[in-house]
């Protein structure tokens, strides 16, 4: 196996051009586990740990410009205020030792429907910034996730950045699992609500990829009382949960059931909208 460490982005979109069988190595946290237990070979490693551009997030025409190497730990620590569903997110994943090396594009990267930063990129209408020689593009999150650890990464592309615009209102992540820590999502919702009136959805763990609730989405802009700020009637949240259980697209598998990850799901965004609307109207 060849083991290429560009210290430049430069270098790093040149050997991904030349080795385009080049497997990105960020935190490892995924890939490391894939080696270990002999599910994959690669020809060769591309380590981008030494790329300062990857590890550095700001601001860009309004949106939060957040570097692949970023890692969970410093969303926890550095965007915690700004955004709150991503950073709630970063929190449930794995141990300390993790969140300190695992990496929101490495988690894009890996393509799984229980990536933990999915459903609150989803939520907030976030755009993925992938990069190659041959220029840059950015996609839109929802168009990002083509299948089962499958996306539209081409083979000589790599994750620059995610762009999520800065919450503008409540944010909130939940997801329940066979354990309380430490553990993959058997489902996972994120929600936010934008005070002009509308909200955003995204469902993990439920579907061959993250996925959102549009009909959950408009049903809520159009129920909840924005102008007054009233009382949540427990109907509409009640509505609400059916409506994300439906956009769901679970199978059985070893962590839960299908009829089990609808059920969940509907719980998780009653209570995710109850804590958010609580909280815009605070």
């Amino acid at each position: 196996m060849e083991f290429l460490s560009p210290p430049t982005w430069a270098d790093a979109l040149a050997a991904k051009a030349a080795r385009p069988d080049a497997v990105p190595l960020a935190g490892g946290t995924d890939v490391m586990v894939e080696l270990n237990f002999r599910r994959r070979a690669p020809a060769a490693l591309l380590d981008l740990t030494r790329v300062p551009e990857l590890r550095a997030w700001r601001e860009e025409d309004g949106l939060l410009r957040i570097g692949a190497g970023v890692s969970y730990a410093r969303i926890m620590a550095e965007l915690g205020g700004r955004l709150p569903g991503l950073a709630r997110a970063a929190r449930t994943v794995g141990s300390p030792q993790i969140r300190n090396r695992g990496t929101l594009g490495g988690n894009l990267g890996s393509a799984s429907p229980a990536g933990d930063g999915h459903p609150p990129l989803l939520a907030t209408g976030a755009l993925v910034e992938l990069a190659s020689t041959r220029g840059v593009r950015r996609v839109p999150v929802a168009e990002f996730f083509t299948g089962p650890k499958q996306s539209v990464l081409s083979d000589d592309e790599l994750i620059a950045a995610v762009l999520v615009p800065p919450a503008p209102g409540p944010q909130q992540f939940a997801k329940i699992g066979t354990r309380n820590a430490m553990v993959i999502a058997v489902a996972s919702f994120a929600l936010e609500l934008r005070p002009e009136g509308s909200v955003g959805t995204g469902i993990g763990s439920a579907g061959p990829t993250p996925l959102r609730a549009p009909e959950a989405e408009a049903f809520a802009a159009a129920e909840l009382p924005w102008a007054s700020r009233g009382r949540l009637d427990p109907a509409v949240a009640e509505r609400f949960g059916e409506l994300v259980a439906a956009a769901a697209s679970p199978i059985d598998d070893v962590r839960g059931t299908a009829a089990y990850r609808r059920r969940t799901l509907g719980v998780l965004a009653r209570r995710t909208l109850t804590w958010a609307w609580s909280e815009l109207c605070a």
